[in-house]
């Protein structure tokens, strides 16, 4: 039986636990006071494959697979780690997913605490946002032991389009990384770009014409250009997040000598935006910067 758990019931999990419900024989959660929580919970009361529990420990021992979709390392170390974490109450062959950006430092840990408790941790970020998330289109990179990557592919294939194997353990990060540095890039290009047809009084939707069907489309030009050229940033993939994970990847540089000039400006940009008040805007308001001068 596929009894899963599923912790952190944010922006992007709970939209992944609503597309994944009904492909288990139960969804176990931890029962919150959170917002976002109780509307997952009100929305999914009904279904009898949802299952609250009060403790982590509860939950554990009542799922052979245990997603978790958090914030940051420190929040990994908390539902895995202390005394009151997963570690101290799972069973032999339990597979864990987790989706959260973190550090390959925090990934490394817990897959060697898991292989010691005969487990398999996977570390399996995502790419495609809230949209994603809802429309059960995201893309997922994954690392650690290939033994079980079928398992996860029937799993994180109920809310993704896109599950590739990257290799062993922190291999998912590393991929989320490059994925970061690449967003990150493209959207500072795609800010320029806008800024400079803005002044020159170009026609957006002509401008969106010729530029989607030509070598500077992406999925930020097709998704954003609209909503960058009318100021509208209340949605989305917001500023702190992309700033964490900026910060993450400037660190592992730091522990290979590895030199991303425009990514640590690019970093600034953001880190300035969350000063200001930005912070839960989305990334692409980095052309807020640049409609102020």
């Amino acid at each position: 039986m596929k009894k899963v758990g599923f912790i952190g019931l944010g922006v992007m999990g709970s939209n992944m636990a609503k597309n994944l419900i009904n492909h288990v024989d139960q969804l176990n959660i931890i029962s919150r006071n959170s917002k976002k929580t109780l509307n997952f919970v009100s929305k999914l009361k009904k279904n009898k494959k949802l299952k609250i529990f009060d403790t982590l420990e509860d939950l554990t021992k009542q799922s052979n697979i245990i997603i978790s979709c958090v914030g940051n390392d420190r929040d990994l170390k908390d539902i895995f780690l202390t005394k009151k974490g997963i570690i101290n109450y799972v069973s032999k062959n339990t597979v864990i997913i987790d989706h959260t950006t973190a550090s390959v430092e925090i990934t490394e840990v817990l897959n060697k605490k898991f292989l010691i408790k005969k487990c398999l941790f996977y570390d399996a970020p995502v790419s495609g946002g809230e949209i994603g998330a809802i429309n059960g289109t995201l893309s997922i990179m994954v690392g650690g032991n290939k033994k079980k990557i079928n398992l996860i592919k029937n799993i994180v294939s109920n809310y993704s389009k896109s599950i590739v194997y990257m290799g062993k353990s922190g291999n998912g990060q590393l991929t989320k990384m490059v994925n970061q540095i690449c967003v990150a890039s493209i959207i500072q290009g795609l800010a320029e770009g806008l800024f400079f047809a803005k002044k020159k009084k170009l026609n957006v939707d002509n401008l969106m014409k010729v530029i989607g069907n030509g070598a500077g489309q992406s999925w930020q030009f097709d998704n954003r250009t609209k909503t960058m050229w009318d100021n509208k940033f209340n949605f989305g993939f917001m500023n702190k997040l992309m700033l964490k994970d900026l910060k993450i990847i400037l660190k592992e540089t730091k522990n290979v000598n590895i030199n991303l000039p425009i990514t640590k400006i690019i970093k600034g940009y953001y880190s300035n935006l969350v000063k200001k008040g930005y912070s839960h805007e989305d990334t692409s308001n980095l052309i807020r910067l640049l409609n102020k001068n």
